[in-house]
């Protein structure tokens, strides 16, 4: 695995256990976006360790992993429409006010348990490539 990729996953890994305490004291807004944070830095680690680039922005992230994940069968179709659903959760707790910025506990525990198996399918799938 290329270090680069072995970082975005290491950082992904922390993300998502920031998300998990994060979630337990109760923090929806905080620990759903930590979680899409896992997921986006998973994702970056595929597309560095299947491109050899660094996307950029967000969106570029997004575009370039659903690209990918069309190109790879071992990948869970689910992941692109996940990834793109929890970025809303980054977006609310950034930015979101007024009564439609809010995220439950449960939108924060699904999250989390989707981030979970997302990172953990990234990691598995770089370390069987290798």
């Amino acid at each position: 695995m290329k270090p680069e990729a072995a970082d975005y996953l290491d950082k992904a890994r922390n993300d998502l256990d920031d998300a998990k305490k994060i979630g337990a004291i109760g923090l929806a807004r905080v620990a759903a976006r930590a979680a899409y944070y896992a997921a986006f830095h998973a994702a970056e680690a595929f597309i560095v360790e299947s491109t050899g680039k660094i996307a950029k922005t967000h969106s570029g992230v997004r575009a370039e992993f659903t690209r990918l994940a069309k190109e790879t069968p071992e990948i869970d179709k689910s992941f692109p429409k996940f990834l793109a659903k929890a970025y809303l959760y980054k977006e609310i707790s950034d930015y979101g006010v007024g009564p439609g910025a809010d995220v439950t506990i449960a939108d924060a525990t699904d999250a989390i348990a989707n981030a979970t198996h997302f990172v953990d399918s990234i990691a598995a799938l770089l370390i069987k490539r290798q």
